[in-house]
């Protein structure tokens, strides 16, 4: 696997997957979680097969060393690794895609070298980083599309809880399911292994007292003039599509994309929507 070092010194990991001729522009991929392993994008659905695919495994993620100093988990701070990262691979010019937490990580990095972004992709973002509010009533909207799931009843009682501001780790977990679009074994056992894969301490530091400006980074990305797609799953409960269409309301150039009853993965709910949709919109 290949590395290179971050401004302050930690050794960074990036995998590469997707190579071949006239494969197009490299993608270069931040994970969500957030400081969650970068393994779990895996090949995107199958956009390797389009695209070259770079991965990097965030500061104390994966195959990527621990810092020094664990404040520099925080996402503001994680910018310059995006921006080491590009210059490692002699790009003058990045395609970059953030998914979740991730698209707050890319929406600092389009704020701080917006003329390093040829084109951006926001997967079923999360919105610290731009201070967008998604209301209980729209999550619960999202979730009751899967009212004849046999799990439904216990998971939408779990949500009803947290939109309501009250719950427990345990209720987090309940809610699992509203996440996928498809709650089969091998979405639960992704699940599972996500668990595994995350580093809780960089992800407690990740949306720290500082890390985000949320006025500066609105007014940065609203003169952003390339394009943006923003992609988003009908009955994801997490980024639920109004939320979603916020988010692309931000940007000048912005094209919302919607997959029918997809969740927050949206590339293992179709992989041939998914990859067609990303592969398209970035070959323009």
């Amino acid at each position: 696997m290949p590395t290179f070092t971050a401004p302050d010194g930690t050794e960074l990991t990036y995998h590469v997957s997707g190579s071949f001729p006239g494969s197009g522009a490299p993608l270069l991929c931040l994970p969500g979680g957030p400081m969650q392993d970068s393994a779990y994008l895996g090949d995107l659905g199958g956009l390797t097969a389009f695209r070259r695919v770079i991965r990097l495994d965030l500061r104390g993620t994966g195959a990527s060393a621990v810092p020094d100093d664990p404040s520099s988990y925080r996402c503001d701070r994680l910018v310059e690794d995006v921006e080491a990262l590009r210059a490692e691979l002699g790009l003058d010019t990045v395609d970059l895609l953030g998914h979740s937490a991730g698209a707050n990580l890319a929406a600092l990095y389009t704020a701080a070298h917006p003329e390093r972004v040829s084109r951006l992709v926001l997967v079923t973002p999360g919105t610290a980083a731009v201070a967008i509010d998604t209301t209980g009533e729209e999550r619960l909207a999202a979730a009751r599309l899967r009212s004849e799931e046999p799990w439904f009843g216990p998971a939408y009682a779990a949500l009803e809880e947290l939109a309501a501001g009250r719950g427990s780790a345990e209720t987090f977990k309940a809610v699992q399911p509203f996440f996928h679009g498809t709650w089969d074994e091998a979405a639960q056992a992704r699940n599972a292994d996500m668990v595994l894969q995350r580093n809780g301490e960089a992800a407690g530091v990740y949306g720290s007292e500082g890390a985000f400006r949320p006025e500066a980074t609105r007014a940065a990305l609203a003169e952003f003039g390339r394009p943006v797609l923003v992609v988003a799953g009908e009955g994801d409960a997490n980024t639920p599509v109004p939320t979603a269409t916020a988010y692309a309301e931000l940007f000048p150039q912005a094209t919302l994309a919607v997959l029918a009853g997809g969740g927050h993965f949206p590339w293992h709910d179709d992989e041939k929507w998914f990859t067609g949709t990303v592969d398209d919109f970035l070959a323009g």
